[in-house]
Parts: structure tokens; C-alpha cells; sequence
């Protein structure tokens, strides 16, 4: 997975970067230097995020969804 992969991942999904973050239970920090480049992609992340996406109920992401169209982060 390359971190143009990764952010449209979590674009696509809904999650804001802290939301990920809390997710993966990493710091939001360490979501935005792996969408950056300036940490690599750890070998678990395409597993957890595989993982998240079974777990994540429609719903939930439709209300992620709608946070991000009216500029908040829910």
C-alpha cells in the first residue's frame, strides 16, 4: 500500500485522520506523517485497516460522512 493508497482509503471511508487514529490507536501524528511520506507504512496496516472496514457499520459511516460535507470531524 503507498500513502496516496492510504489516505484514499481513509477518504473514501470517512474517517478523519484523528478518528483513524484513535481506530489504530496511534497518535493522529503518526496517521499524517504516513500520508505524508515522512514515516513508511507499517507492515500491519493494510491487515488493520482490512479489519476496520468488516467492523464499521454502515451507519456509522454515513454520520462520518455527513460530519466531513458540513466541516466537522465526528
Amino acid at each position: 500500500m503507498t500513502k496516496e493508497e492510504f489516505k484514499a482509503w481513509r477518504d473514501a471511508t470517512g474517517y478523519s485522520q484523528g478518528q483513524l487514529a484513535k481506530a489504530l490507536k496511534v497518535s493522529p501524528v503518526t496517521v499524517s506523517r504516513w500520508e505524508t511520506g515522512a514515516r513508511s507504512l507499517p507492515s500491519f496496516l493494510q491487515l488493520a485497516l482490512r479489519q476496520l472496514e468488516m467492523t464499521d457499520d454502515p451507519a456509522t459511516r454515513r454520520l462520518k460522512q455527513a460530519g466531513k460535507s458540513h466541516g466537522r470531524n465526528l
